[in-house]
């Protein structure tokens, strides 16, 4: 069950839900607006230290801790829907993870819809991966992480790479990840009752904003229909309550299927993304679950 303080955020993010007052701001002003509001619930911890630069042509952001070991690097590509999301919405998860996963945190602002679709988020994740490798860094003690549609991208990204020939990371780690758009997945009614923060409306809408002319059942863009074999070992972490359930089973069992290495841990009773938050035990307790893998999987 929850804890106490989980079910005090669930009854916000209801709140919210119901209220959803972004919807007459446009995709700009949702990105900022997102991004001050989860920077004021989650701050950037004192010890963290930042560093901004252009990465494949898109804006990034270096984060570090004083335990971060400068050979081990994530690449974290943020949630959103393709739509909103950026560096600052996510700066604070980047800092418990490089805590946690004694890394530092390559936070992408990958080019969104509806400005930028699809393959866009693709190929600028693929080339700060290409960015990574060109520093020096061992793909080894590399990692490709992200949540919700970042959560999708990495796997897409991981599919880009392998494409291309290039080594594939250490690790891999997705939260609560978006890996259908055709939503066909059975999770998307049966839970949406459940769901605090998601609703298939804004789905639909993110889902066709992101695809465009592409079809959304295309492997790259819904990564659950493509061929995962040869995947580095993966961490799929996701809410019970949430209506992309589906999309983290069928993906964590298609890559079980397909002979690769998966950890699935879904956590009772709680919603999207849950791990962003740093208000109740369960978002601490995903966070050190993801340092422990990525320091086993990215070991010299």
């Amino acid at each position: 069950m929850p804890s106490p303080e989980a079910v005090a955020a669930i009854a916000m993010f209801r709140s919210q839900q119901a209220n959803p007052g972004a919807a007459d701001l446009s995709y700009a002003e949702q990105r900022e607006q997102g991004g001050l509001m989860i920077s004021s619930m989650a701050p950037m911890p004192a010890e963290a230290k930042t560093e901004r630069l252009t990465v494949a042509g898109v804006p990034a952001l270096w984060v570090e801790v004083p335990d971060s070991e400068p050979d081990r690097a994530v690449l974290y590509l943020h949630g959103g829907g393709y739509v909103v999301g950026s560096i600052l919405s996510h700066q604070e998860l980047a800092a418990r993870i490089a805590r946690a996963a004694k890394a530092r945190v390559l936070v992408l602002d990958y080019r969104l819809a509806p400005e930028s679709p699809y393959p866009a988020a693709v190929s600028d994740a693929a080339g700060a991966y290409q960015f990574l490798l060109d520093a020096g860094l061992e793909p080894s003690r590399l990692t490709i992480a992200g949540d919700s549609a970042g959560g999708g991208l990495t796997v897409a990204t991981l599919l880009a790479l392998r494409e291309r020939g290039l080594p594939l990371p250490g690790a891999a780690v997705v939260l609560s990840p978006w890996a259908d758009l055709t939503h066909s997945g059975e999770s998307i009614t049966t839970k949406a009752v459940e769901e605090p923060v998601l609703t298939l409306e804004n789905l639909r809408l993110w889902a066709g904003l992101y695809a465009g002319d592409a079809d959304p059942a295309d492997p790259m863009i819904s990564p659950v229909n493509a061929d995962l074999s040869g995947l580095p070992p993966l961490l799929v972490q996701v809410g019970t309550a949430e209506v992309l359930l589906s999309d983290a089973e069928r993906l964590a069992e298609k890559v079980r299927t397909a002979g690769g290495t998966v950890e699935y841990q879904p956590e009772d009773g709680l919603f999207h993304c849950y791990q962003l938050f740093p208000l109740y035990p369960e978002a601490h307790d995903a966070v050190d679950r993801i340092g422990e893998f990525i320091r086993k999987h990215t070991a010299q």
